[in-house]
């Protein structure tokens, strides 16, 4: 995992962990915003990006070297910590194996619902299709299911076409197979639960069930928006959220 870091150490450090298929560059707008006031830091997922011939393996293998990273760069604690999809899944991770390692948290779109389908159609889906990821064709196909914004496309097809069959399977089985552990109640973060209202209805309960589990939260269903469009595509109102989220100390978060 490779940890890319911007603005002052001296700040208050906030973590973003990318989703699948993405990369550090999906949060671009984030980190060109944040960076004035916080240190932020960008994980590339095992798998992903220039990290791409390290093969993914979990998302607890993921979380243990966030955490491995926090402790080592952070005393153990950090302002924030945000994901989405895959990369929030790693949080849900985090903040389970870990109550008190960020004052903050964002999950934005993370399944915690396993879904067996998937996992029984990934090695055979990827064994038919794994020479398609480098055809720029379906590379269009595949941003526009994931909602790259236009002016990002050619970082996702760059990093899409050399990701291993390897990860992508491993990727695709991880997510699928994730259930939210019974820890997760323990997390003294403030959190902020986001997903969007066209969304799978699995991803919708995956949010309520989150909410519902996770003492200080609050809940946003995302009008009119699919997946990862609030981060990726509407950045000025995901980054309000977040400033909000940061300030408010009472009347949102109050235990459930």
């Amino acid at each position: 995992m490779i940890f890319k870091e911007f603005g002052n150490k001296n700040k208050p450090v906030i973590i973003f962990l990318h989703g699948g298929g993405l990369s550090w560059w999906s949060l671009k707008s984030q980190i060109e915003v944040l960076k004035k006031d916080y240190f932020v830091v960008t994980p590339i997922i095992d798998g992903h990006g220039d990290d791409w011939n390290n093969t993914f393996i979990s998302i607890r293998k993921s979380a243990e070297l966030v955490i491995d990273y926090i402790e080592d760069n952070c005393n153990g604690k950090v302002f924030a910590i945000c994901g989405f999809s895959i990369g929030a899944q790693i949080v849900v991770e985090i903040i389970s194996k870990e109550c008190d390692i960020t004052e903050n948290a964002v999950i934005e779109s993370a399944l915690v619902y396993p879904i067996k389908m998937i996992t029984k159609l990934t090695i055979p889906m990827y064994n038919l299709c794994y020479g398609l990821i480098k055809k720029r064709w379906y590379a269009k196909l595949q941003a526009k299911v994931l909602n790259v914004p236009e002016e990002l496309f050619e970082d996702y097809y760059k990093d899409s076409s050399r990701m291993t069959k390897e990860s992508l399977i491993n990727i695709t089985k991880s997510n699928g197979e994730y259930s939210m552990p019974q820890t997760l109640w323990n997390t003294k973060a403030k959190t902020l639960i986001l997903v969007g209202e066209k969304e799978l209805q699995v991803m919708k309960n995956s949010a309520k069930l989150l909410h519902d589990t996770i003492k200080y939260s609050s809940l946003k269903v995302i009008e009119k928006s699919g997946h990862g469009e609030i981060s990726l595509i509407h950045t000025d109102r995901y980054i309000e959220l977040l400033q909000q989220l940061f300030e408010n100390t009472t009347s949102l978060f109050v235990e459930n």
